[in-house]
């Protein structure tokens, strides 16, 4: 899936660098070393196994971080504009999903003017 939405990942340093290889790897053409990028499926499968370890009943994947990660800056009154560039999204509405999932308890909001008090 990951592939689909950013097809040059693999090429780019970016990725590299946020899941690089434990190992470095020989390209067989240039005889280069380099350390590559963790594979997709490498990445699940640890994922898979820390839900087990954790015994963890319900589905969990790479991408319910990223939704957890979207919406925990949401609810901290991160700006949705700047939630909507880290997201990588092109349109607000997208990043607008995540709100749904947001507690939305109105006992547990504050009134600006109490900010006011914790802050003197």
């Amino acid at each position: 899936a990951l592939h689909r939405k950013y097809p040059n990942a693999a090429k780019e340093f970016r990725w590299q660098y946020v899941f690089p290889s434990k190992n470095l790897s020989k390209d067989p053409r240039t005889g280069a070393v380099r350390r590559h990028h963790v594979l997709e499926s490498g990445l699940q499968k640890a994922v898979r196994v820390a839900v087990q370890r954790a015994k963890i009943n319900k589905p969990v994947s790479c991408h319910t971080f990223r939704h957890s990660f979207a919406t925990h800056l949401l609810e901290n009154n991160v700006n949705i504009r700047v939630v909507r560039q880290l997201m990588g999204h092109t349109d607000i509405k997208t990043t607008e999903i995540y709100t749904h999932v947001m507690d939305k308890d109105i006992r547990k909001l504050s009134s600006p003017l109490d900010n006011l008090e914790n802050n003197e």
